[in-house]
Order: C-alpha cells, then structure tokens, then sequence
C-alpha cells in the first residue's frame, strides 16, 4: 500500500449532508496512521495535513483532516475536480496521496 512517494487506496466518494454538501473520501486507517507518523511536527494543532491528491488523471492540492470517528482523515473533493474525473457520490476511486513538503 505505501510507496515511498505516497499512498494508494480505494474508497468511496460520499456526499455530506449538512450545509454546504461538501465531498469527501475517507483515508483508510491505516493509510491515515502512516500520514499522521509521515507528518508528525509539520501539522498545526488541529491536525491538517497538506497534500497532493490524484483521482484518476486528475491531480490537485489540497488538504486532508482529521476524522475521529474514522480514526483516519478526510480528503475533500470539490465539484472542479469532481467533473473533470467524472465521478459522484457512491462512486468508488482509485486515489494517490502524496504529502507536501
């Protein structure tokens, strides 16, 4: 799963339901635990962590963040690059996640 570039993993593009109706793909916990080791002392307090994300052919910058009740993070997608690499809701995506340094 983890290359020395990055991680790769599979997973769901879910849609949240409150305000806003923000996309979002949620890390693997095990991808999230490498991040957070890979990150440590670079994160401000609330844990965000800068990234370079590819969906597809699709890359883009971007930041992931905690998620405690996935004991993991979240990748936000919004709608740019959600058309380009033509995916929804319910979809599930081949997704590469690479730190910035």
């Amino acid at each position: 799963m983890e290359r020395a570039e990055g991680w790769d993993f599979e997973a769901e593009l879910w849609e949240y339901k409150g305000k806003g109706a923000w996309h979002f793909v949620t890390l693997p916990p095990e991808v999230g635990f490498a991040i957070r080791c890979a990150s440590e002392g670079r994160r401000p307090g609330w844990g965000m962590v800068a990234v370079t994300a590819e969906i597809g052919d699709v890359a883009f910058k971007t930041s992931v963040f905690p998620d405690k009740a996935a004991e993991s993070y979240l990748l936000p997608v919004k709608a740019a690059v959600r058309k380009a690499a033509r995916v929804k809701a319910g979809d599930t995506l081949r997704v590469r996640i690479v730190l910035q340094r």
